[in-house]
């Protein structure tokens, strides 16, 4: 062979390593994929033994279908990085996404403290669904923000303690945490708020001025984590271990008011969904919407339940055999889970 096509292969070949090298380095990247589906009418495992997914303590009637609430599984940490070659095949795969690694574990945010906030955003979430779904069905229930911990460089360390109750921001009210979160969008980071809160016995103020969260939509912060102690009327249980984040709340809501009302809501269909809730039956936007839209369609649901605000995401990402509708509130939601379930789905919102 010829000394310029020798050094032509060798420098090739040397080209070929070193790609083959570079794809198991780890990159700065996650990946988002389908995860498990659970349906909120169903059954759940909970340490090796079935148990009613959403378990209610009152009259419950007959259902049928399932109400299916979506998950994304995340592939990889700050400390397990997926490779080059990982990143590079999961782009090619319609059901996944590449983010990163910063936008899902902001530096500094360790795994465990990852973890225990989406535990707490779970948490809040069940208990505004099952709020939101007593609220629909006429019931009232009071509610109490109490100050779960400080998380990251927080503004108000120093200023809050843990079990703090919040009776008041700049002299409102607020009965659950996405109320209070867009009153602090609308005050900005201008200047501080003031907090009334109820410590123990004693009642103080104090002054926190709200900080830039580093997230890829940046809003005003306290560096606090909010839980939310709900007086339910009826005690209602959601049994779900392992699943963290807020995003299965009215899907929670849904499956608590088809056992609490006369009559098989979905008629029997198969209807999956997503989205945030407030108590007053607000549904918000939820981060991976592409990933639950696949892990319907694997699921085999034949519906899907998307918050309007993700519209933009959902359009063009809808898998084949899967009809989506746009809500925006529980009853909206409602009225499609009833529609899907008569088969009368005119008029209904979709994503377009």
């Amino acid at each position: 062979m010829p000394r310029g096509m020798r050094t032509g292969w060798s420098l090739l070949l040397l080209a070929l390593g070193a790609t083959v090298a570079l794809s198991f380095v780890p990159s700065p990247y996650v990946i988002q994929e389908p995860g498990p589906v659970y349906d909120t009418l169903g059954t759940v495992e909970v340490d090796g033994e079935m148990v009613d997914l959403v378990e209610v303590d009152a009259e419950t009637y007959p259902t049928s279908g399932s109400l299916d609430m979506l998950t994304v599984s995340i592939v990889g940490s700050r400390e397990t990085r997926p490779s080059w070659i990982e990143v590079a095949t999961a782009w090619f795969d319609a059901s996944k996404s590449v983010v990163p690694l910063d936008l899902v574990y902001p530096e500094g945010t360790s795994l465990e403290r990852s973890r225990e906030e989406n535990r707490i955003e779970m948490e809040n979430s069940q208990n505004d669904a099952v709020a939101a779904a007593l609220l629909e069905l006429g019931h009232e229930v009071p509610s109490t923000l109490i100050i779960a911990g400080l998380v990251g460089d927080s503004p108000a360390e120093g200023l809050v303690k843990p079990d703090d109750r919040i009776v008041s921001m700049n002299g409102e009210k607020y009965a659950d945490v996405p109320a209070l979160r867009e009153a602090l969008k609308e005050h900005g980071t201008g200047s501080p708020v003031t907090l009334v809160l109820l410590r123990g016995d004693e009642e103080v103020t104090v002054e926190v001025t709200p900080a830039l969260s580093d997230e890829e939509t940046p809003a005003p912060i306290l560096g606090i984590s909010i839980s939310v102690e709900y007086e339910f009327p009826i005690a209602i249980d959601i049994q779900l271990e392992s699943v963290g984040g807020p995003s299965a709340g009215m899907m929670f809501a849904l499956g608590i008011i088809d056992k609490l009302t006369p009559g098989e809501m979905t008629g029997g269909e198969v209807i999956a969904g997503t989205g945030t809730i407030t108590r007053e039956g607000e549904v918000g936007a939820i981060g991976g919407i592409r990933q639950k839209l696949y892990g319907a369609s694997t699921a085999g649901a034949d519906w899907f339940l998307a918050p309007r605000e993700n519209c933009d995401e959902v359009v063009g990402h809808v898998p084949d055999g899967l009809e989506v509708f746009a809500v925006s509130t529980l009853d909206e939601a409602l009225a499609a889970v009833e529609a899907a379930g008569n088969g009368d789905r005119a008029g209904l919102p979709t994503c377009e």
